[in-house]
């Protein structure tokens, strides 16, 4: 009996390993504990490990030192195809490039705000906070918005 308490007692150490300034969970695989990281996709994930020769079922706290380098340095710049990148024919330089962490976000933001600059119709949904790409309104995208009668009182003086 008290060597059943003994094992069930052992302490699990979880560990998270940072990568590109993204906490990740040791317990993860590599495979799908890449992906937390913005701008690694699930093919992206899976290219880091193929060109990498890093086994996709390894455990994230497994890696050690110069392989979490190897993989910060290759989303840095990875020499991959082109179909693989997440910023083809970059708007202001048209080069290839891939984007990680927060330069995801503030390249969008960048986008969005020369869409309204030039006024385009992309540019005028996105001020409007209504739907950029085809999707009917009348049901949804209703969100925080004042719908419905005054009360009484209200609205007479």
């Amino acid at each position: 009996m008290e060597e059943e308490k003994k094992t069930k007692e052992k302490p699990i150490e979880e560990s998270l390993i940072r990568i590109l300034s993204t906490d990740i969970p040791g317990g993860k695989t590599i495979y799908s504990g890449l992906t937390r990281i913005k701008g690694v996709s699930w093919s992206f994930s899976n290219a880091i490990c193929n060109v990498l020769k890093i086994d996709r079922k390894k455990r994230i706290q497994e890696l050690k030192d110069d392989e979490i380098k190897k993989i910060t340095e290759f989303i840095k710049s990875p020499s991959l195809p082109e179909f693989i990148l997440n910023r083809r024919k970059d708007f202001t330089t048209g080069v290839n490039k891939h984007l990680s962490g927060p330069d995801v976000d503030l390249e969008r933001e960048f986008d969005i705000k020369r869409l309204k600059k030039i006024k385009s119709y992309r540019g005028f949904r996105h001020a409007l906070g209504q739907p950029t790409r085809g999707q009917r309104t009348k049901g949804h995208f209703r969100k925080n918005k004042a719908v419905g009668v005054v009360g009484k009182g209200k609205g007479k003086k």
